[in-house]
């Protein structure tokens, strides 16, 4: 595979186009330095075959600071954890990175305790941020040029400065954050002077630099624009350009949910190409054969595997052994906005992601029966295999999966299946007997006579007792996703609930072609859910002229055809025919196992 061959790039060679690239993960300190977690979860991604692993935009002044658990690069206090995580990368095998940065306009002053330094002062998120003065971008410069310094006597091989998503240099770039009259209104000059002074603070580095080929945002900049500035740039000073895409505003490009096409940023990659460097690319890379395809059609000589690392460690070297890893399903959900909980980032598709490594459960083999062969189940089957035991699932329905299965088959959740076939490999190379259309009675458990019985039968759909709701128009959202019923011309889908899972059932109705009514008893549409797991079914729900929406809205009775809807303080009867979609939150049902315990 060309992916697993190795690639000099500016003063270093990497083992393998495999980089796992910078990833904010609110695994730092207060004071921006390393802990414990963020080493071992680097040194994982280095022992698991990539070739370079970055930490993440890194901040080389307190006012640039995004996140209170971010990293920094400026101060002499970060400088003992990189050299130890340096020597932690480099003893297996690959190279370190740092991504210097600053937020600019986006930093939030919440956290960092300083108004936001943007080049113009374009207001983001309802904060007014202040100019910078010119001789304040000369500190910048200068701050740039010293975090840089750190990071080398640290070890740091790689040093990326964060031209892309918005951030200081991107704001420098655009039209629509650049609006100066002085000298920095060139847009290219902020930019080339940090490129000099970084290469200046270390000679012995080699220097990626992130670009955003196109901003995603009316009067931004577009790919056609990025590559005449970055063209104009001194780029004697990059070895390498990595290209994203996207700014705050245009999230989706920035992180792509797991609707978007695998690779889907290599076509505008493509496009630097003419520069004359070595080009990385990002963008939906988390199988092995995208990243394969995206190097061997000609794009880009790197891969960025970022969630996908992020969802299975050993993600490189399964891949260049022809197998499969631990899927990425791009629900961006734990990695992407977990972040702006300020707490670290987790993974919904493997819950060991962020968790400190656990020492092997001494003992003898035990006999574990799990009980429903849904994702926690399966999961927890996995790990008591791992540990040696002798592991037996039962399952009630056909086939594994259970609510997970169905999620799977939304619009939303494309990539949700795969990680079900992941785990159902997983089952048969750890010779776990999965028993399906079995249920977990009495007599079945006591025969298998077991150590430890596990409950993973998953939670039961909320009816609230409205007068109407036991009718046969009203149906669970599982039931309706198991039992699809039709829906005759001139009939609504109604969902009562505009939760997580209420929003997804209704964009996926819409998407069938039904009409839908969608009642949200509070101001926002899964609210529960982060902006960039629901960006597109919200905007494709929002945008469609069959979908209704209403906003403080509660049902309070149904008599036919007809809805007593509540709002405002009033309530009145719409005639909605059509099936009652209920997505009310769910409850644990008491369960009992009288053969064991």
């Amino acid at each position: 595979m060309l992916l697993g061959e190795p690639l000099r790039v500016g003063r270093h060679e990497l083992r393998n186009r495999v980089v796992s690239p910078p990833m904010e993960r609110n695994y730092g300190t207060a004071d921006g330095r390393l802990t414990g977690l963020y080493t071992d979860y680097l040194r994982a991604r280095a022992a698991g075959g990539a070739a370079l692993v970055f930490t993440e935009a890194t901040f080389v002044r307190a006012d640039g600071r995004g996140r209170s658990r971010q990293l920094g690069a400026h101060g002499e206090h970060v400088i003992p954890g990189l050299r130890a995580l340096a020597e932690a990368v480099h003893a297996e095998g690959a190279l370190l990175g740092v991504e210097l940065n600053h937020a600019g306009r986006v930093a939030d002053p919440a956290v960092s305790g300083f108004q936001p330094v943007p080049t113009s002062p374009v207001p983001f998120r309802g904060r007014r941020p202040r100019e910078l003065g010119t001789a304040e971008i000369a500190e910048i410069v200068a701050a740039f040029g010293a975090a840089a310094r750190r990071c080398a006597r640290a070890g740091v091989d790689v040093l990326e400065v964060h031209g892309a998503h918005g951030y200081l240099i991107h704001q420098f770039l655009s039209p629509r954050t650049n609006r100066r009259t002085d000298r920095y209104a060139d847009p290219v000059l902020f930019l080339a002077e940090v490129l000099d002074r970084v290469r200046r603070e270390a000679p012995a580095a080699t220097v990626f630099l992130r670009l955003s080929a196109f901003e995603g945002v009316p009067e931004g900049l577009g790919v056609e624009e990025t590559l005449a500035l970055t063209g104009r740039l001194p780029l004697d000073l990059v070895d390498l350009l990595d290209i994203s895409a996207g700014c705050y505003e245009a999230g989706e490009w920035m992180v792509q949910p797991g609707e978007v096409p695998h690779g889907v940023l290599a076509p505008y990659a493509a496009r630097f190409r003419t520069l004359g460097k070595p080009i990385g690319v990002a963008g939906r890379i988390t199988t092995g054969a995208a990243a394969e395809e995206v190097l061997r059609s000609g794009p880009a000589d790197l891969v960025a595997v970022g969630r996908g690392q992020h969802a299975d460690p050993e993600w490189t070297k399964t891949v260049l052994a022809g197998s499969d890893p631990r899927p990425c399903i791009g629900c961006n959900q734990g990695c992407i906005d977990a972040l702006h909980t300020q707490q670290p980032i987790w993974c919904l598709a493997n819950p060991a992601t962020g968790r400190p490594a656990t020492a092997a459960r001494p003992g003898p083999r035990r006999t574990v029966v799990v009980v429903g062969a849904g994702i926690a189940g399966l999961a927890a089957a996995r790990a008591a295999a791992l540990a040696g035991d002798d592991v037996t699932v039962l399952e009630a329905e056909a086939v594994i999966g259970g609510e997970w299965r169905l999620a799977a088959s939304l619009p939303a959740k494309p990539e949700f299946g795969r990680l079900l076939d992941w785990y159902a490999a997983e089952m048969g190379r750890l010779a776990v007997r999965v028993r399906l259309s079995t249920r977990a009675d009495d007599e079945t458990i006591a025969a298998l006579a077991p150590d430890v019985v596990v409950l993973a039968t998953g939670a039961a759909g909320l009816l609230p007792p409205i007068p109407g709701a036991t009718g046969d128009r009203v149906v669970d959202l599982r039931e309706w996703l198991r039992h699809p019923r039709p829906v005759a011309d001139g009939e609504v889908v109604t969902v009562w609930g505009a939760d997580r899972a209420g929003v997804a059932v209704a964009d996926a109705a819409a998407t069938a072609g039904h009409r839908v009514l969608l009642l949200a008893s509070g101001g926002e549409l899964a609210p529960e859910a982060g902006p960039r797991e629901k960006v597109l079914m919200v905007r494709r729900l929002t945008e469609n002229p069959a979908v209704e929406i209403r906003f403080g809205t509660t049902l309070e009775a149904i008599d036919g055809e007809r809805l007593l809807l509540g709002h405002d303080g009033r309530r009145r009867w719409l005639v909605s025919p059509g099936p009652v979609v209920v997505s009310q939150g769910t409850y644990e049902p008491v369960r009992t196992l009288n053969a064991f315990g």
